[in-house]
């Protein structure tokens, strides 16, 4: 009998983490340690909690220890109101942590470190991109420079590591996830959970949206998230690779919102507020590599995944 592998989920309160440490816990081939910081932990069965800074290398040094695998899920995240405000918070802590992390999996010989990325360092087109879509010759937009230049750099850091050592590393360009656990105030949360809010807590018949919503998004529920994880601790056979994980389209603004009106039962007049952020891309992404690979696809449909975020939503954070 194999024993279970040892698996670290760094930011394991967050949106995120929070939802694929649950679906680890209940996988017999793991040993689950999430970890926490700031935010509070919960309760979730086969679940064990150490408290770590992860911009302190004594306190990597000590969860990292005796790890196989480490799904780094922590980061300081925050919706597009900061990415204009305060682009900064996206880039030191995240380049530091994730620095030092990558140094302790290299010297303590983790196996595997699963790493998030994401999609803003890529230009607005019409059609699906691949991995090899990014052209360093395009200069970023202006909001999103910051984030996307640091999220390249760590995409480098990853394999740079995993050429000296003998830790695999996975980076994953994923586009707007969604579903249980994430953020859903107004002021911090992404689109997705400012646009649930706004419908279900609508008392007047209205909803106010940010900007035109002629933006258009690549969303993918979070469960299919976690399912690209296990295909790629599972199947991945290259010390690094770069993958794309997204639902394949892309939808407007305005579509997602009247879906989510349509899903909850409600009649809302959609009121647009233009003096709000928008910024104007078209963005999805070609997962081809990845069902290639790894025998990975998206499962949930968007109105399916609409469908069980309101249902969540109405069960854990407000009954209407």
């Amino acid at each position: 009998m194999n024993a279970k592998k040892i698996v670290l989920i760094c930011g394991a309160t967050g949106f995120i983490g929070r939802n694929i440490a649950e679906s680890f816990a209940k996988n017999d081939n793991y040993e689950v340690i999430g970890v926490h910081n700031k935010r509070p932990t919960y309760n979730c069965l086969n679940l064990k909690w150490v408290k770590a800074d992860l911009t302190k290398v004594e306190d990597i040094r000590r969860v990292v220890k005796g790890v196989d695998i480490i799904i780094q899920a922590a980061a300081t995240t925050s919706g597009s109101k900061d990415i204009v405000a305060r682009p900064y918070i996206h880039v030191t802590d995240n380049a530091v942590m994730n620095s030092l992390l990558f140094r302790e999996a290299f010297e303590h010989k983790v196996k595997h470190v699963i790493f998030f990325s994401c999609t803003v360092m890529l230009q607005s087109v019409e059609k699906p991109q691949d991995e090899d879509s990014y052209d360093a010759n395009l200069e970023l937009h202006p909001r999103y420079f910051g984030v996307g230049h640091t999220k390249l750099y760590i995409e480098k850091m990853c394999d740079f590591y995993s050429r000296i050592g003998e830790t695999k590393f996975t980076a994953i360009r994923h586009t707007n996830i969604y579903g249980p656990h994430d953020k859903f105030d107004l002021e911090k949360s992404h689109v997705f959970g400012a646009t649930i809010t706004k419908v279900l807590s609508s008392n007047d018949g209205k909803i106010n949206v940010w900007g035109t919503g002629e933006e258009e998004r690549d969303l993918l529920y979070v469960d299919d998230l976690t399912s690209f994880i296990e295909k790629a601790i599972a199947s991945q056979k290259k010390p690094y690779e770069l993958y794309n994980c997204g639902y394949g389209s892309a939808m407007s603004i305005k579509g997602l919102v009247k879906k989510i009106i349509d899903a909850s039962g409600k009649n809302l007049i959609i009121e647009h507020d233009l003096t709000q952020p928008t910024i104007k891309t078209s963005l999805s992404l070609d997962c081809g590599k990845a069902e290639r690979e790894l025998g990975w696809t998206p499962k949930t449909t968007t109105d399916e995944g609409i469908s069980k975020t309101i249902a969540w939503w109405r069960a854990n954070i407000k009954v209407n």
